[in-house]
């Protein structure tokens, strides 16, 4: 089982800036908690996420020495992959790549068949580099914009991607509008048509909601799931009030049930770095 680690997410859409040292301690904290991977930073323009324009230097100050994690950097274009690609400790470039053209347009500025052309380069750098690419397909479950959706829609993106040769895929419910029956069908209809892929999945909730959206996905199959400590977080590109992460303790509250499903987490980090979270998200 992958748990992600998202405080990328958990950050980017907050009004105050959070200085560069506390956001080193508390990412230092997370990398002590035994995480598959920490979703740490990414390389987009300060002007549209300006929360995460000291990514460089907060990567300076992590302390990967006695860390199994793996890093994650999120980017928007090819110029953002390509400084992402530059760094030897980051493992895996993430790319939001939408199924609706109208948060595409929102979220990078550009259209989905213009994303697609990124994509394929941005792919083609990763192999050059021996870094992973994770697309992660934005409005997955649905959008509130009337764009055209649906599972097969999801499914044709997922085959494109296939055949540019990338092999992990997020589904990710940008606004929270999934539902554990729409998530497990989904999740069910993908990992059966392209077994050979790594599906993750990247869900937002209210609260409450968590515990059952995880159950759905690991019925489904998912063996790769994103949250955040207290479920902070949200796009602040696709509305005008941010849905949260799945909490990473609701998550970790379904695995613990299951002997085979449930992650070597060091608790003693676990609980220093929720206490760090309220200084850096505020109690």
């Amino acid at each position: 089982m992958k748990l992600i680690e998202c405080p990328r997410d958990a950050m980017q859409g907050l009004a105050h800036f959070v200085p560069t040292e506390l956001k080193i301690r508390y990412l230092n904290t997370l990398l002590r908690v035994g995480f598959d991977t920490l979703d740490f930073g990414s390389f987009v323009s300060p002007k549209a996420i300006p929360q995460m324009r000291d990514t460089a230097e907060v990567l300076a100050g992590l302390d990967l020495t006695q860390s199994r994690t793996q890093l994650l950097a999120i980017v928007a274009n090819l110029r953002g992959a390509e400084q992402a690609a530059g760094f030897s400790s980051i493992r895996y470039i993430g790319f939001p790549l939408s199924v609706s053209e109208t948060f595409q347009q929102r979220n990078t500025n550009k259209s989905i068949e213009q994303a697609f052309a990124e994509v394929t380069q941005i792919q083609t750098l990763c192999t050059a580099t021996d870094k992973q690419l994770v697309v992660y397909l934005s409005m997955g479950f649905g959008n509130p914009y009337g764009d055209p959706y649906s599972p097969e829609r999801v499914g044709s993106f997922t085959g494109q991607l296939a055949e540019l040769g990338i092999r992990i895929v997020a589904p990710s419910d940008t606004v929270g509008t999934s539902t554990p029956e729409a998530i497990e069908q989904l999740f069910t209809h993908l990992i059966n048509t392209f077994p050979q892929l790594e599906f993750g999945a990247h869900l937002h909730a209210l609260p409450g909601q968590a515990p059952a959206k995880v159950q759905a996905a690991l019925r489904a199959g998912v063996r790769r799931i994103d949250g955040a400590l207290r479920g902070y977080g949200g796009c602040p590109m696709a509305a005008e009030s941010l849905t949260g992460n799945l909490p990473t303790e609701d998550i970790l509250a379904v695995l613990r049930d299951d002997e085979e499903l449930k992650p070597a987490i060091d608790e003693v980090a676990l609980q220093d770095a929720f206490r760090l979270a309220n200084e850096v998200f505020g109690a």
